[in-house]
C-alpha cells in the first residue's frame, strides 16, 4: 500500500482476486479466439493445404467444406442478390465481406486460411451452386467473388 492510502476493510483481497480472475478469463478468450490458426507460411514456402473437422457421414465440396456448409454459403449469398443488384457495388462488396467472415465464423471455421486463399470462396460457390455465384459476381461487378473479398 502506498503512504497516505486506506485499505477498506475486505475489498483488497477480493478486489484483487476479481481482477485476476477477470484477467484470467480474458487471457483465456484470447489463446482460445486463436485457436486452430496456424501461423503463416515461412518465405519462400507453400502453405500446407487447410485443415477441416469432418464429422463422419458428411460429404466435402470442393474448398475442404461440408456440403452443409457449402449450402448455407449459397443460402446466404441468395438472400443478398437483390441488395447487391439495387445498391453500388461498393456497398455490395461490404456485405459480401460480413456475409463471408459471418458464414466462417458460424462454422466455426479458420478464417486465415480463407484470408490467405479467398479464391476458395469461388471453388465452393463453383461447385455447390454457380448460378448464384454467377449473379453475384454480375450484381458485385467483379470478374471473382474472391475479387471482391478484401478481408474479413
Amino acid at each position: 500500500m502506498f503512504m497516505g492510502q486506506r485499505r477498506v476493510h475486505g475489498f483488497g483481497r477480493r478486489h484483487r482476486l476479481a481482477v485476476t480472475a477477470a484477467g484470467t478469463v480474458a487471457a483465456a478468450a484470447l489463446v482460445t479466439g486463436c485457436a486452430g490458426q496456424s501461423p503463416a507460411p515461412a518465405p519462400g514456402t507453400t502453405a500446407p493445404p487447410p485443415a477441416t473437422t469432418v464429422v463422419p457421414g458428411t460429404a466435402l465440396v470442393p474448398g475442404g467444406v461440408t456440403e452443409a456448409q457449402a449450402a448455407q454459403l449459397c443460402t446466404d449469398l441468395e438472400g443478398q442478390l437483390q441488395s447487391w443488384r439495387t445498391y453500388t457495388p461498393t456497398i455490395g462488396k461490404t456485405g459480401l465481406n460480413g456475409l463471408v467472415g459471418t458464414w466462417i465464423a458460424r462454422n466455426n471455421l479458420n478464417a486465415l486460411d480463407f484470408l490467405q486463399d479467398r479464391a476458395r470462396i469461388d471453388v465452393i460457390t463453383t461447385a455447390a451452386c454457380p448460378d448464384i455465384r454467377q449473379q453475384a459476381i454480375t450484381a458485385l461487378e467483379v470478374p471473382d467473388l474472391a475479387s471482391g473479398l478484401i478481408g474479413f
